[in-house]
């Protein structure tokens, strides 16, 4: 993953713990706890056990493994890496907050291609909304929380809607990341047994596979550019959602070992195990056959 985005201005923000809670409609949203700590960091930093560990929740997911066990590992994420990012990764462009609507990708969590901006916030603050007022083009967003000021000092730069998503009172529905990390193993178990079966299968089958990998629709980045050592390309990191890049990197791609069925980064293209122990205990099951 190194050479990927190799340029980004990638700070996120993290915080010490995180809860389930439901509100009256029956919804489950993951959000910090009342006094969980904020953190900024870089995820760029910890970017391959990020993809591993939201590969493995979705995997878990495409096992049906038991609900307790996935909320578990979405909420041991959200520790680790924090939320998605949901909330800025949907519509056309992370600065939606400048407009009265909101305009969507095409996506399987929102499905509206429009939406009334407050509306649209509204969405991922269900227990107490903020202080967010809009006339025309401006916003006037108050909050008195001293650690909520300092995030948004810290962040003042970046598009509002992302320094909103790192607030407290900020969640995401469970149906919401199942579907996000859901979408993610999919792609990641078609390009392992596409490219696993590829000398064997008729065109047909592989046709299949090709449009299963086109139905997967990433979010489209944004940049802008610095002048460094000369004129660069730095891409804008508004969401954990850039992570989904992995999947193309050449060199050190995503993989599904063939013995434990774990995700893991190749240390190389042609790799099919995580580890020696695993390569070693495929072939002790080939000579028992």
């Amino acid at each position: 993953m190194k050479n990927i985005f190799e340029h980004t201005s990638a700070s996120w923000v993290k915080y010490s713990d995180y809860e389930w809670r439901t509100t009256e409609d029956g919804k489950e949203y993951l959000l910090p706890t009342k006094d969980a700590m904020p953190k900024p960091y870089d995820p760029m930093k910890d970017a391959d056990n990020l993809v591993l560990a939201a590969a493995d929740i979705g995997l878990m997911l495409f096992h049906k493994d038991s609900e307790k066990a996935i909320k578990e590992a979405m909420r041991a994420f959200a520790c680790k890496y924090g939320l998605l990012g949901i909330m800025t990764a949907m519509p056309t462009t992370a600065k939606f907050i400048e407009y009265e609507k909101v305009y969507f990708h095409k996506n399987q969590i929102i499905p509206a291609e429009t939406m009334d901006t407050e509306e649209y916030i509204g969405l991922f603050f269900p227990f107490r909304k903020p202080d967010f007022r809009k006339k025309g083009l401006e916003s006037v967003w108050n909050t008195n929380d001293r650690m909520m000021i300092a995030l948004v000092m810290t962040y003042s730069i970046e598009p509002q809607a992302m320094v909103m998503s790192f607030m407290r009172d900020y969640g995401e529905q469970y149906a919401w990341l199942a579907s996000v990390f859901r979408d993610w193993a999919f792609t990641l178990v078609t390009a392992t047994l596409y490219y696993a079966d590829k000398d064997r299968l008729d065109e047909t089958t592989l046709d299949l596979y090709r449009k299963g990998m086109a139905a997967f629709e990433g979010n489209t980045p944004t940049y802008h550019l610095e002048l460094r050592e000369h004129p660069t390309m730095v891409w804008d990191f508004h969401s954990l959602f850039l992570f989904t890049s992995t999947l193309t990197d050449e060199k050190n791609p995503l993989k599904i070992c063939r013995q434990c069925q774990r995700p893991f980064i190749a240390g190389k293209a042609d790799a099919e195990f995580c580890s020696p122990s695993c390569r070693e205990q495929h072939r002790k099951n080939k000579g028992k056959k």
